[in-house]
Formats: C-alpha cells, sequence, structure tokens
C-alpha cells in the first residue's frame, strides 16, 4: 500500500476508536484508543491462534509492515508534536530550570542507560537467554527517555503544579535527543554508519545536539522575522507549518537533531513570535490549529502503538523480562532523578516529593518503541522488542492513568 491509503486506514481507525471510547469507555483519549487497537490486535492474534481468522492476521501484519513505524514517527510525527508541545511552554519558566533540566536530560539518561544495561545483561541469563552488553546497553539507551508526545498529552489532564510541569515537560522535550546520540553511538559499535569511539561519539553529539539547537534558533528566527512582517492569520500558520516540515526534513539532511531543532524554534515562536510578531487574531488561530494537529497525531500514534503488538514476539522468557523490567526502569529512574536533584541542589528545589513525582510521571511511549524497530534484524532485537513493549504498555497505560492522583496526593495544589 502507497502513503495515501495507510494514512487513510489509520486515520478512519483512529477516529473510530476515538469514539468508541468517548462514547462506551470513558477514558482518556490517547489511552483508550491505545488500548483499544490492543484489543483489536489481540483479537486478530488470537483468530489467528484459533483457526478463525482465515488469513486476516496475515493481511493485517503484511499491511502493518508496510508501515515503517520508525520513519513514520521519528522521520515526521515528532516534528509537528514536538513544535506543537514547545509553543506551548513559557521560555522563562524553561530558563528557571534549566539546571535541574538539563542534568536530568543530560546526566539521567547516560545514567540510566549504565544501569539498566548491566543489570539486564546480568539478569536475562537467569531467565533462559543472553544478549550481548551492546544490545543491553542499547536497550538502557531507548527506554531511559521520557517520551514527550505521551507526557503532554497527560500532563494535560493531571493537574500539575506549574513549577513541575516545567521540569517534566522541559526534560521530556529535550532528553529525547541526547538519548538518540547515546543509541547512535552505541549502535555504531554494531558496525552500522554512525560514528563510534569518544572522537566519533564528541562529534556526533556536537552535530546531532549543538547543530539541532543551532538550526532551530536560525530557523526560528527567520520565521519570526517574517511573522513579524506580515498581519495575515492564514499565511503566518502556513509559516509555522512550512517551518515544522521543511526544517525537520534539513535537519535530517544535514545530520543535526530534527527534535531538538523543532523544540527550540517551537519555544521562539511560541514565546518571542507571540509575544512581538503576532496580532490577537493570529495567536488564537494558530493556537486553535497546533492543537488540532497536535491532537489528531496523538490519537494516530497511539493506535499505531497498539496495532503495533502484532509484530512482538510471544516468548515467555521475553514477557517475563518485561515484565521485570518494569520496576528496574522505574527504580532506575528514581536513582538517577534522585542523584540529578542532589547536584542542582543549590540551585533548585522541587519539593521533598520530587524524585517520586518525576519518576512516575516519566512515561515511556512511541519513541521507546521506534527505537526498539531501528535494531538489526534478528532474535535480539525480537527481545528487545517485546521488552520494551511490556515496559511502554505499563507506563502509558498504569502511570497514565494514575499520575494524576499520585501529583495530588504527594503535591496537593496550595
Amino acid at each position: 500500500m502507497t502513503l495515501l491509503p495507510i494514512t487513510a486506514v489509520l486515520v478512519s481507525l483512529a477516529a473510530l476508536l476515538a469514539f468508541i471510547n468517548y462514547r462506551f469507555v470513558g477514558l482518556p483519549t490517547s489511552i483508550g484508543v491505545m488500548l483499544l487497537s490492543l484489543v483489536f490486535s489481540a483479537l486478530l492474534v488470537a483468530a489467528d491462534f484459533f483457526g478463525l481468522g482465515m488469513g486476516i492476521r496475515d493481511h493485517t501484519e503484511g499491511w502493518l509492515l508496510g508501515v515503517d513505524f520508525n520513519k513514520a514517527l521519528m522521520d515526521g510525527m515528532l516534528s509537528f508534536l514536538l513544535f506543537a508541545g514547545a509553543l506551548q511552554v513559557n521560555l522563562g519558566d524553561l530558563w528557571k530550570h534549566r539546571f535541574s533540566i538539563g542534568v536530568l536530560a543530560s546526566v539521567g539518561v547516560v545514567l540510566s542507560t549504565a544501569i539498566i544495561g548491566v543489570v539486564t545483561y546480568l539478569l536475562f541469563p537467569l531467565l533462559g537467554f543472553e544478549l550481548p552488553l551492546l544490545y543491553c546497553l542499547l536497550f538502557g539507551a531507548l527506554i531511559s527517555p521520557t517520551d514527550p508526545i505521551a507526557v503532554l498529552a497527560i500532563l494535560k489532564q493531571a493537574g500539575v503544579t506549574p513549577e513541575l510541569e516545567t521540569n517534566i515537560t522541559g526534560e521530556s522535550l529535550f532528553n529525547d535527543g541526547v538519548a538518540v546520540v547515546v543509541f547512535l553511538a552505541l549502535l555504531g559499535l554494531l558496525g552500522a554508519e554512525y560514528a563510534s569511539g569518544p572522537g566519533g561519539i564528541a562529534l556526533l553529539f556536537l552535530q546531532e545536539v549543538v547543530g539541532g539547537a543551532v538550526l532551530g534558533l536560525v530557523l526560528g528566527g527567520a520565521t519570526f522575522w517574517m511573522l513579524k512582517e506580515i498581519d495575515d492569520h492564514q499565511v503566518e500558520i502556513l509559516l509555522t507549518l512550512a517551518l515544522v516540515l521543511g526544517g525537520y526534513q534539513l535537519a535530517l539532511a544535514l545530520h543535526a537533531s530534527g527534535p531538538i531543532a523543532m523544540v527550540v524554534a517551537g519555544l521562539l515562536i511560541g514565546n518571542h513570535g507571540r509575544m512581538f510578531a503576532m496580532s490577537k487574531t493570529t495567536r488564537e488561530h494558530l493556537d486553535i490549529f497546533w492543537e488540532i494537529v497536535d491532537e489528531i497525531l496523538n490519537t494516530v500514534l497511539f493506535v499505531m502503538i497498539g496495532l503495533e503488538m502484532i509484530h512482538i514476539t510471544v516468548d515467555g522468557r521475553y514477557l517475563t523480562a518485561g515484565l521485570l523490567a518494569i520496576p528496574l526502569v522505574l527504580v532506575t529512574r528514581f536513582g538517577c532523578v534522585s542523584t540529578a536533584l542532589q547536584l542542582v541542589r543549590p540551585w533548585h528545589r522541587l519539593g521533598e516529593h520530587a524524585s517520586l513525582l518525576l519518576t512516575w510521571a516519566g512515561l515511556r511511549g512511541g519513541i521507546s518503541v521506534a527505537l526498539a524497530l531501528a535494531l538489526p534484524q534478528g532474535e535480539a532485537r525480537n527481545a528487545i522488542l517485546t521488552i520494551t513493549y511490556c515496559v511502554v504498555l505499563f507506563s502509558i497505560v498504569v502511570q497514565g492513568l494514575t499520575v494524576g492522583k499520585v501529583i495530588g496526593r504527594l503535591s496537593p495544589p496550595s
């Protein structure tokens, strides 16, 4: 199937599941449609197992193979979702908490990658299978970052205090860029086309992270100037759309971090652009447009996460490893967050329950699944994808549905 039929099926299915969720289930849209798509996938698997599917599962799986989840998210949808999320973030608040966000998004990711990688390397043989240390570290890298898409979707309904929301949002917007650099550096050691070695990793970091930030500033600045020169909300919305579509593809061509470029550009347009380059009418139309884009793509993405269950390998050893990985990821997250907050204690004190709150609100989502799918084909990839899926499902469903209650209990409104 070509792009248009695939898009038509996904959007139609997302709309149908969103309607069913709203009418009969009543869960938050992103979680509801993902669970319904999981049920749909499970029914296909069960029908195939009992010989009732008449080849439906094979047909569906063959169709899904035409949907490159990794490319769809990392090279397309992510740019819109990150830009839309960054538009709503207050740059002043982000700057105020720059030390805590910076340490959480860098030291926290690297430390978590190492801990999870080593522990899983020692754990997996006890469950009846082994993975090379490098693959375990790759799993650590892809499961460590909190997913900005999942986080932003859930935080809208969680009733978070502004200070905590700034740290959770800021970390989730930036740590995926760092995690991708770590992931690519480790992937380079497998013989992929990415740089390896200390010098190569440093160059990759500069090119991806620093290059992405600079490119975001340049593109955001150019768009800001054009917005300031005109007063037509239709043209101005078109300019922001061009910034996202063209800017992200330019970042990919330059091997700079597209996610970081979109976050920086979104912060610039959402703050300075909103204040100095837009009329009230433009601001209203711009917010409505990007809110709709954000909601639609979020719904489609969570449907895709649910459908991807068809690809996982149903192996008792991998499922057991996935269940054990859930507390491992949470405990590691808590330890890394606590360490990071101690490092920034002279500048920021987020409250006595900050580590617990940041741990439970640090959701994993589509980015982890996309990176797992980017691994080379083989048994190690099958194992990591299944384990990753278990962690992501728990994160989105259990943490996502309870994060509001946890925040209300540990950080009640003053």
